[in-house]
């Protein structure tokens, strides 16, 4: 891959991982519900998780996935479900679980796992590895896209997650946590609008 296309590639990389969406909501979240130690199997799920998915996609499932209507369709659709279910237990309680005794972090499978069902991140896996998966060299390139991602998506969360823990003290109050978990439910509602307002 040439150079300049390799410093796009990290720049477009960078940009994706660290703009507000499901994840970094999430990871927000978790950071201020249980500390940034607690976390860490979350944000390194994420940091794996995506671009295991961005390498499987480059090499496999992109060509399927663009030409199944009804795979596509089952993912937008059921991924925003999941998405907004997400979004409506973050927001109506003190942490991801549905009461304060049953609240934790996501562990990394669940969080890698979630990549699969992230419509944001289909729609970037399918665009990234469009623009930059070379059929001449599918693996070396499809690991170039994935290792970039491996960089952004590991700093992104760890920054997000510490964003959160930060404004822990602050959300000691009840009421600031709760506003605060509903911003974050709200956020990834609108992320999930977005998406879907994309793609009709």
């Amino acid at each position: 891959m040439p150079l300049e296309l390799f410093a796009s590639l990290l720049a477009l990389s960078f940009a994706a991982a660290w703009t507000p969406g499901p994840n970094n909501a999430l990871i927000a979240a978790s950071g201020a519900n249980f500390g940034l130690r607690r976390s860490l199997p979350h944000v390194l799920g994420i940091t794996l998780g995506f671009p295991v998915m961005v390498l499987a996609v480059g090499l496999v499932l992109g060509e399927l996935f663009q030409q199944s209507a009804m795979l596509r369709g089952i993912l937008r659709w059921g991924g925003a479900a999941l998405l907004l279910w997400v979004a409506w237990q973050i927001a109506r309680s003190g942490g991801l679980g549905g009461r304060p005794e049953s609240a934790r972090p996501f562990t990394f499978l669940e969080s890698a796992a979630f990549q699969w069902i992230n419509p944001k991140g289909w729609v970037m896996a399918i665009a990234i590895t469009a623009q930059f998966v070379r059929p001449e060299a599918p693996l070396a390139t499809a690991g170039l896209v994935a290792l970039a991602f491996l960089g952004a998506g590991l700093t992104s969360s760890l920054a997000w997650a510490g964003l959160g823990r930060a404004l822990a003290r602050w959300l000691e109050s009840p009421a600031r946590l709760r506003a605060f978990n509903a911003t974050m439910g709200a956020l990834i509602a609108l992320g999930v609008v977005a998406i879907l307002a994309d793609a009709v």
